[in-house]
């Protein structure tokens, strides 16, 4: 793929996912704002063009990696399901666990804790509930749509009607934990422990940042892969 200014962030990402490390140097959000062209992302924060363009094609830097865009989309479901829903469910009660220590023991000098803790208890419960939707009905539906298009029958009917209703759902939500992670990331300065941190507060901020990373994929892989192929598979049936 040759990139080009009209290219937009998330279709750039989804044919080489090293470009990401670009994207992240920048500060420019491929996943939920992964519809924007790179000319309008770069025209709205004052980013040189030609240099980011020589960065997303530097051979030095970007190098071939997990072509995502290339599974079926029912190998892809079951990859989100079992790697990246999975991540969460373990992370959840274990950074929660760190976070309730860290404000017992830090929360008096640090009241930012509060605010990080808040924001995380609410992602990880809407977290929660997004992947159920997801597993119960917007993923098994897919399935019926790779089926189909395998066995050459009809579709099975949806509940929803046409995929593109959950999808639409689902995308906002992405949106929603995306800003709520913008928010955690400010308030604790990029994860920056404070000189007085201890051990606890130093891999909790690293379970954080992780957790961020990971999230970007997930929603990544869902907002510019699955579902967008999900809504022409349905189209061409």
């Amino acid at each position: 793929m040759t990139v080009t200014e009209n290219n937009t962030l998330g279709s750039i990402v989804a044919n080489n996912l090293s470009t990401s490390k670009v994207f992240n140097k920048y500060g420019l959000d491929y996943c939920c704002g992964g519809n924007k062209t790179l000319h309008d992302v770069c025209k709205e924060k004052n980013i040189n063009i030609k240099e980011i363009i020589n960065e997303l094609t530097d051979n030095s830097v970007i190098t071939p990696g997990i072509d995502y865009n290339s599974w079926p989309l029912d190998l892809l479901i079951d990859y989100i399901e079992k790697k990246h829903h999975r991540y969460v469910r373990e992370e959840v009660p274990v950074i929660s666990k760190n976070l309730d220590r860290l404000c017992k023991v830090h929360g008096e000098k640090h009241p930012e804790l509060y605010e990080v803790q808040r924001h995380f208890e609410s992602s990880a419960n809407e977290l929660s509930t997004h992947m159920q939707k997801e597993e119960m009905l917007l993923f098994p539906h897919i399935r019926n749509l790779v089926k189909a298009k395998t066995d050459n029958t009809q579709i099975v009917p949806a509940p929803f009607g046409s995929v593109k209703n959950p999808i639409g759902m689902m995308m906002k939500e992405h949106e929603s934990e995306g800003e709520r992670f913008v928010r955690i990331k400010h308030i604790t300065n990029d994860y920056l422990v404070p000189e007085d941190g201890c051990n606890t507060y130093s891999a909790t901020y690293q379970m954080l940042r992780d957790f961020e990373t990971d999230l970007h994929l997930h929603i990544h892989l869902e907002n510019n892969i699955l579902f967008p192929k999900s809504i022409a598979l349905e189209a061409e049936q």
